[in-house]
């Protein structure tokens, strides 16, 4: 059998390990820790591996993860606020979405919306993230409304909100340019946008998952039009559903080549597919999300081919639960995401742990891993470092 020659895996400690993998595996993990990019097709062999191999790569990511952003993991204290969820689109994926009139549709009031914000900022929060289904019936000027109603009631709270979906329908119903929407709502006191709406990128899936929704050249084209207005965001994933690894891989490399366009991701954030209550489940025979060895291995490559241009990657305790996020974690990923308060979409499409964690049981679990828990902004400036005051 071929042995493979240890490189640059000699400083990790880790050479015994890797001198029993299959050879081209070794190749790739060792390629990564000398900084070598890793490709679309080196990225997808490494969503096959399985027992030593995938202990190799949970490892080399570990790895890349400490030299990169050090002991660490960071978290925000965040309010979630889904102000409707009347949405016409109709995605095969989405089991939050209600038709105007059905007896579980809600609309939230613009004073209703600046109140949680108040409330959230009275709380400790930081920054509100806002979403909400496409509602025909609200005003076409709500986003600049929600904007500036929150700024003027919380000047120093991060605004971090609407989807590029959202931009793009807002820009429509305004009959104005994305551009000139966000334009307006940076001028308004927005600060940053989720990078959600992603799904997959890549065509021949994302036609079968929403054929009514943002196309991929649409969703790039709005998020990197944001980031050259100075507005970051965040980047996304869904997975788990009627995806593959390749189409996986091919998904980190456009993110990656975004971001070496634009530098305004912020970070990256794996989103399994939570399955119980959607149509793509029960009716066109999406897989029941991913498995415990693919939220693992997702976030694991994510670090090897995002490592040098989005040095963040987040784990989701709503999708993954504390335990695997805690695995996640330990194989590549920095950070434990926000604390919430509140959070509807993805507890309607399943079950899932919650919809709140408090700053006191992250630092618990960071700390049972042996980490250093740290409080951030949304744009990871540092503003807490646990055990060490204020």
């Amino acid at each position: 059998m071929e042995r493979y020659a240890v490189s640059h895996v000699r400083e990790t400690g880790l050479e015994r390990l890797f001198s029993s993998l299959q050879p081209d595996i070794a190749r790739i993990l060792d390629k990564a820790l000398a900084g070598g990019e890793i490709t679309v097709e080196e990225g997808e062999r490494l969503f096959h591996v399985r027992g030593l191999e995938l202990l190799g790569l949970m490892a080399t990511a570990d790895e890349l993860r400490r030299r990169t952003v050090g002991e660490r993991v960071t978290y925000v204290i965040t309010r979630n606020i889904n102000f409707t969820n009347i949405c016409y689109t109709g995605c095969r994926f989405c089991a939050f979405a209600r038709p105007a009139g059905h007896p579980e549709a809600y609309t939230m009031s613009l004073e209703e919306v600046v109140e949680k914000a108040r409330e959230a900022w009275e709380w400790g929060a930081t920054e509100v993230c806002i979403q909400g289904g496409l509602n025909p019936h609200l005003p076409p000027t709500i986003y600049e409304d929600m904007v500036r109603g929150i700024k003027e009631a919380v000047p120093d709270i991060h605004i971090h909100a609407f989807s590029p979906f959202e931009i793009w329908y807002g820009s429509r119903r305004l009959k104005i340019s994305e551009e000139t929407f966000l334009r307006r709502l940076k001028d308004a006191g927005l600060d940053s946008i989720p990078g959600t709406a992603a799904e997959i990128l890549d065509p021949e899936v994302r036609y079968r998952l929403s054929r009514n929704k943002l196309s991929r050249e649409d969703w790039i084209r709005i998020v990197t039009t944001a980031h050259r207005l100075g507005i970051p965001s965040t980047a996304t994933i869904m997975y788990g559903h009627i995806d593959a690894p390749v189409h996986w891989a091919r998904h980190l490399d456009t993110i990656r080549r975004i971001q070496k366009e634009t530098g305004g991701f912020t970070e990256f954030v794996p989103l399994g597919f939570v399955h119980e209550h959607t149509r793509l489940y029960r009716e066109d025979g999406a897989r029941p999300g991913p498995t415990g060895m693919e939220d693992i291995k997702m976030h694991a490559v994510a670090r090897l081919m995002l490592n040098d241009v989005i040095p963040n990657i987040q784990v989701s305790w709503v999708k993954l639960g504390y335990k695997m996020a805690q695995m996640c974690l330990n194989a590549g990923a920095n950070d434990f995401g926000g604390t919430l308060f509140e959070e509807s979409i993805s507890q309607a499409a399943g079950s899932t742990p919650g919809t709140y964690t408090s700053p006191a049981t992250f630092e618990r679990l960071i700390r049972d891993m042996g980490r250093i828990p740290a409080q951030r902004t949304t744009l990871y400036e540092i503003i807490r470092v646990a055990d060490e005051g204020p």
